[in-house]
């Protein structure tokens, strides 16, 4: 949500161009964006007024997407009906949340955005890795919820010698639980070293919780680590996502004791410390996603063999999804 500031912001959200910004109560407003005078991108424009004002001519639009203002008005003249497509948000755990059906469908389903409550947590490290992939977002799903791809990661890979135990569903969602071997054992002061010495690392068994959370994703490895990834996608060939990793400081009770500023430093100093490892495995995904989505548009009807049946109910969920429009 700190990405959204004085100036507006562009995103493509599945196929609709939206613009944020943000009003004088600080509130995140998003629009559709474009300019119903000459179609251009109002994200090129400024915020003026706690309103979002157009580069080209200075039409100005309100946060219920009504033309407030026109430079060149004349006294016999009437600002223009027209009104621009507004979206629903809320800011919440860092993260701005936006319906794209709009306001009106809104009203007709009852759901919240998943809740990242690790993100203000003083006793949680985060790591945020972008995910700009050329490929379905049902890849990228399916890609996080198989814990048998281990092989492809190496040094990177967290965990090692995945073993499904139980695998749960239902209209929503998809959990798949796993006993696995962990390398990293976050529980004493130099613990978190072991993010940057691969030397450090042991192997020790810990349970492996990852869940399809229509749309997004999680996991859970032990007590130690908490991981989401928050799917925006922009069409059926281009998804973005963004994984955030989170270290657990919650063994360090002494630590809880200090001073809340002390806390928010190390935190804050913290930041981004498992970047390396995180943007290692996202690249070497991409990169085999990629690969799968080339594949898919040479031959849609080639058959694919597949043996893990966290997989199999994960493309019945989203194949069932699609079919509802859920």
């Amino acid at each position: 949500s700190n990405e959204i500031q004085a100036k507006p912001v562009g995103i493509t959200l599945w196929q609709k161009e939206i613009v944020l910004y943000r009003d004088t109560k600080g509130t995140v407003q998003a629009l559709e964006n474009r300019c119903p005078h000459r179609q251009v991108k109002l994200s090129q424009g400024s915020v003026v007024g706690g309103e979002l004002e157009c580069a080209y001519h200075g039409w100005r639009f309100n946060g219920e997407g009504k033309c407030s203002a026109i430079p060149y008005l004349t006294d016999r003249q009437k600002l223009p009906d027209c009104r621009l497509q507004i979206y629903p948000t809320c800011e919440s755990d860092g993260f701005i949340w936006l319906f794209p059906a709009g306001k009106e469908a809104l009203a007709t389903v009852s759901r919240e955005p998943i809740a990242v409550p690790e993100w203000d947590n003083l006793n949680y490290i985060a790591t945020v890795s972008t995910i700009e992939c050329r490929g379905h977002y049902s890849f990228l799903i399916e890609n996080l919820m198989d814990m048998y791809h281990g092989h492809l990661h190496q040094n990177y890979q967290p965990w090692a010698s995945a073993k499904l135990q139980k695998l749960q569903s239902d209209a929503m969602r998809v959990d798949a639980y796993y006993e696995a071997q962990s390398y990293y054992k976050i529980d004493k002061i130099w613990s978190i070293s072991q993010l940057f010495f691969s030397a450090l690392r042991r192997l020790h068994p810990e349970p492996l919780v990852v869940s399809y959370l229509y749309p997004h994703w999680s996991a859970t490895l032990g007590q130690d680590f908490k991981i989401y990834c928050l799917l925006c996608p922009i069409n059926e060939t281009h998804t973005r996502a963004y994984l955030i990793h989170f270290t657990s400081l919650e063994s360090f009770k002494r630590l809880h004791k200090l001073p809340v500023w002390f806390r928010s430093w190390l935190k804050n100093s913290l930041f981004g410390s498992a970047q390396k490892i995180i943007d290692g495995l996202v690249q070497q995904d991409i990169l085999m996603i990629e690969q799968e989505q080339a594949a898919y548009e040479e031959n849609r009807q080639q058959l694919i063999y597949e043996l893990n049946p966290t997989i199999s109910r994960v493309q019945a969920l989203i194949k069932q999804q699609f079919q509802t429009k859920i």
